[in-house]
């Protein structure tokens, strides 16, 4: 199947403004389905996805994937639409946001202010980052590699997307650092977020396994790690297992004691046989 990258595959739902997001399936006969499901409802080139606000309708075809395309109207040949993240993931930053806040009002407490910001430091494109700040920390994830992360500022916690680097002396000074991706279930797009170690695989985990603290986002593998670090090793020894006591001393010791018997050992004035010699 040809895929053209110019093609949208993203929207937004009910209007220009909104921040529920849709991806649009690529195979016709998912299309057909997705058409019956939002026969009522309305697709949109929204703002936050960098679109130019106009309405949107779907494309069905068999020899390649299937897409958005700006509703035909009177001045359709002349529209022209500045969006440049048109693909399956360019709505992701949305969806980050509607899983953080959702996880957030589940384990939060009612009064905690949250703030959401679709920061463009630089004049980043819109998408890049997604600024979270609640109580007197935050985080600040990156979706791409257009923003440098920037470590320890201002209380903000960098989370990187899967294609932004990170060095080597910093997952060594830090122990740690996060990551986040998003894998396609159905219309949708759900959240993951992954811990990585210096000369550690990065693990996986579903959103609701993790948790804000007060060292910030905290994973199971982030646990582990930090136990394994303040807790002393434990003896390989069994514990039903006594140690063997060391073989006992001589009473005489010889000066010319090795762990062979020594060519001189009958003339040694301090060998058993010479003190024998010696008594009256």
């Amino acid at each position: 199947m040809q895929v053209d990258r110019r093609q949208i595959q993203t929207a937004v739902l009910g209007g220009a403004d909104s921040e529920e997001p849709l991806v649009l399936p690529l195979e016709a006969i998912e299309l057909d389905a997705f058409r019956r499901h939002y026969d009522q409802d309305t697709f949109w080139c929204g703002l936050l996805l960098g679109g130019c606000g106009g309405q949107l309708t779907t494309k069905l075809y068999t020899d390649r994937v299937c897409h958005f395309a700006h509703h035909p109207g009177a001045n359709a040949p002349s529209h022209r639409c500045g969006r440049r993240a048109r693909g399956v993931a360019s709505a992701d930053h949305l969806y980050v946001k509607a899983a953080a806040a959702a996880r957030l009002r589940k384990v939060g407490h009612p009064g905690d202010p949250v703030d959401f910001d679709f920061a463009r430091p630089d004049g980043a494109e819109i998408g890049s980052v997604l600024d979270i700040r609640f109580k007197e920390r935050g985080l600040r994830v990156h979706l791409d590699q257009t923003v440098a992360p920037v470590w320890d500022e201002d209380g903000r916690e960098p989370v990187l997307g899967v294609s932004v680097p990170v060095d080597r002396d910093t997952l060594i000074d830090r122990w740690y650092i996060h990551r986040i991706r998003l894998d396609s279930v159905g219309t949708s797009r759900q959240v993951r977020i992954g811990t990585e170690a210096f000369m550690r695989p990065t693990e996986w985990f579903e959103l609701e396994e993790c948790e804000m603290t007060g060292r910030g986002l905290t994973t199971p593998a982030v646990e582990r790690l930090v136990q394994s670090r303040s807790t002393r090793p434990v003896s390989r020894r069994s514990t039903g297992q006594a140690r063997k006591a060391p073989a006992p001393r001589p009473a005489w010791t010889c000066c010319c004691a090795s762990w062979r018997r020594p060519r001189n050992w009958g003339r040694c004035s301090s060998s058993p046989r010479s003190a024998a010699r010696s008594l009256p």
